[in-house]
Formats: C-alpha cells, sequence, structure tokens
C-alpha cells in the first residue's frame, strides 16, 4: 500500500461519510467527546460514570463479538513479553535506561512524592544505573558487538545482567501502580 499520509486521511475521510453506520459511529464519537469536554469544567460525576460505562461497554461488546480477535491479540501480547523476558533486547534494555533516566530527574524535582517514595526510587534506580554500567562494561570488556544478539546470548553473565534489570524494573513497576492506586484511595475516601 503505496499511499501518502494526506492519501490516507483523505481515504478514511470518504468512508466516514460513505455509509449511515459511519456516519452514526462519527457522531456518537463526537457526542461523546464535546460531553466529556464540557463536563471538564463541571466535573459531574454521574457524566463520568457514564463515560466510563460507555468506554467498558465497548471493550466488552469486542470481548463479546469478536472472541476470536481477542483471543488473538492478548495471545500474541504474551507472546512478545515472553519472548522479550526470555530473549531480551539491548536496544529495549537502552530504551529502558532511558525510561529510567526520566524518572530519575522526575524524583529528583517533583514536590509530590514522598519522602519515603523518593528513597525508593533512588534505591531502585541507582541498582538498575549499576546493572546498566556493569552490562557495558562486561560488554567492552569481552568485547561483545551489542548488536549481535547471538553472541549475548552464549554469554550467560550478560545475559543476567539484562534479566535482573527487566526483572527489577517490573517490580518497581508494580510498586509504583499500587502506591498510585494507595494514594488516589486514600485521597478519595479521607
Amino acid at each position: 500500500m503505496n499511499l501518502s499520509l494526506i492519501e490516507k486521511i483523505g481515504l478514511i475521510f470518504k468512508y466516514v461519510f460513505s455509509s449511515f453506520l459511519s456516519v452514526e459511529i462519527f457522531m456518537i464519537s463526537l457526542l461523546l467527546f464535546i460531553i466529556l469536554i464540557l463536563n471538564q469544567k463541571k466535573n459531574n460525576f454521574v457524566t463520568q460514570l457514564v463515560a466510563i460505562a460507555i468506554f467498558l461497554g465497548f471493550i466488552l461488546g469486542i470481548f463479546i463479538s469478536y472472541t476470536t480477535y481477542v483471543k488473538t491479540c492478548l495471545d500474541s501480547f504474551v507472546k512478545a513479553v515472553m519472548s522479550y523476558i526470555y530473549f531480551p533486547s539491548t536496544i529495549a534494555y537502552f530504551f529502558i535506561m532511558l525510561f529510567v533516566t526520566i524518572m530519575m530527574l522526575y524524583t529528583l524535582f517533583s514536590k509530590k512524592l514522598s519522602s519515603f517514595k523518593k528513597i525508593f526510587n533512588y534505591s531502585f534506580f541507582c541498582l538498575l544505573y549499576f546493572l546498566f554500567m556493569g552490562f557495558l562494561s562486561l560488554s567492552a570488556y569481552d568485547m561483545v558487538d551489542l548488536l549481535n544478539i547471538a553472541v549475548l546470548y552464549k554469554n550467560n553473565t550478560i545475559l543476567s545482567f539484562v534479566q535482573i534489570s527487566n526483572l527489577l524494573l517490573v517490580i518497581w513497576l508494580i510498586y509504583t501502580g499500587f502506591y498510585h492506586l494507595f494514594l488516589f484511595f486514600k485521597k478519595k475516601y479521607d
């Protein structure tokens, strides 16, 4: 499909106005968008509840109507995650460290985080930096090409650095998710 970006957008617009169903879908989406924008100032709980029900109903409808598609999507996602866990990519590891650096800067300058959460973040991020520097120094010492995945998988130490870093990041993400849920419910019910 050799269409330019403008041609692709034009094709979507042609589809949107080609049948009654597509116009109806467009109008419902636009109406929901307008209601959510207008509700931004009023912050009406009922409107928010209805919007959540609409979005969850949409997802539930997809689960019911397109079961095979949903199963295939979930299966592909799990395979991709498992593939990354068992065969980690050094390219993804680099981007993980960029994410860690951004989160470290956020932790340093944030006024919202508690001192415990800052210390928790510092400890995990410093440990992740240590593991990444160990990974790089070992790769340089053994003269391993970081883009040659086959050679990386032969070196158990380098692979262990990457896998343990991934495990630590997952633990940090799970803890951070529960931490934000705790703060949300504490703020809501206190």
